[in-house]
């Protein structure tokens, strides 16, 4: 019941046409994602929430740096210089919710909902968490999922600048929206090694209008929405979820749909939306670290405890 009322939702959203039946079936744009891009003017019709500036890091863990982005200096969190003389491998990390706005992620987290995604710092890697256009106290307007692919594009930019990171080994991976604007961001660009999705949405019409701020018309969806643009993906993209969070709703739908070789999905068991990033950006982080990620396998996921 939970999946077929996904699909009415998904067709009477104007969102790609659904056969209850069977499988997805999505229209494919004959273009890419950033030939449709081009030259498209977003209409941002509300605003977000106000948000207020980012807090100072405690500890040494992390700094707050301003990177330039299209629209002017926006806030972000990254891992201090180690001081080993060594070029690190590095992950650009967008967190859930209001992904526009930063804040804590030096604090210690519980397993059942690590949002610092510490595995990856505890690695070795370097460890960026940019905010985004309208969140904070930083300048322009929250557009969702727009605007923002180019503002994470400036953000690895100013990451890959760093003496201490290796601009030839920088990924990026995201939770929930962030997950989904990772998705939109890979589907962009061939500049990551590898994209690491957890718990996105296939249309962002799922979202239920919330993180959305533009005129919802079926092109200002369409140019936000992962399930559109699987087909431009040329770098590995890994998409996991937890079997009790978005799995049903939303990614085994895209994995339906998908034909591209490029990107995977994988479904874990036993997990929800929240408690599956820890166990899985450890074995992310382990896999980076060991230049090991075509190991990653079903196998991969169905082995965590």
């Amino acid at each position: 019941m939970r999946k077929l009322l996904f699909f009415v939702l998904l067709i009477f959203a104007g969102c790609p046409g659904v056969d209850v039946d069977g499988p997805p079936v999505v229209t494919v744009p004959k273009e890419t994602l950033v030939e449709a891009r081009s030259g498209f003017t977003t209409e941002i019709v509300k605003e977000g929430d106000a948000a207020s500036p980012p807090d100072k890091p405690n500890g040494d863990l992390f700094e707050l740096i301003d990177y330039q982005s299209p629209v002017g200096p926006l806030a972000a969190y990254v891992s201090v210089d180690p001081g080993d003389g060594r070029k690190h491998p590095a992950i650009v990390w967008i967190t859930g919710g209001d992904n526009n706005s930063i804040g804590n992620v030096w604090s210690p987290r519980g397993r059942d909902n690590d949002q610092s995604v510490s595995a990856f710092r505890k690695a070795g890697m370097v460890v960026m968490f940019p905010s985004q256009r309208g969140g904070n106290d930083n300048p322009g307007k929250r557009e969702g999922f727009f605007g923002e692919v180019d503002d994470v594009l400036a953000a690895t930019d100013h990451l890959a600048s760093l003496p201490y990171v290796d601009p030839n080994q920088i990924y990026l991976g995201g939770h929930s929206t962030g997950g989904t604007l990772a998705m939109l961001i890979g589907a962009s660009t061939d500049r990551y090694q590898a994209v690491f999705s957890l718990g996105p949405v296939a249309s962002v019409d799922q979202y239920g209008g919330d993180y959305v701020y533009c005129d919802r018309t079926k092109t200002e969806i369409d140019l936000r929405s992962p399930i559109k643009w699987l087909h431009c993906v040329s770098k590995p993209m890994f998409v996991i979820e937890g079997e009790e969070g978005n799995w049903d709703g939303a990614v085994e739908i895209m994995k339906s749909a998908n034909s591209n070789p490029s990107v995977q999905f994988f479904e874990v068991k036993g997990y929800d939306h929240f408690n599956v990033i820890a166990p899985v950006a450890e074995e992310l982080a382990d896999r980076v670290m060991r230049d090991k990620l075509d190991e990653i396998t079903q196998q991969t996921f169905d082995q965590l405890k």
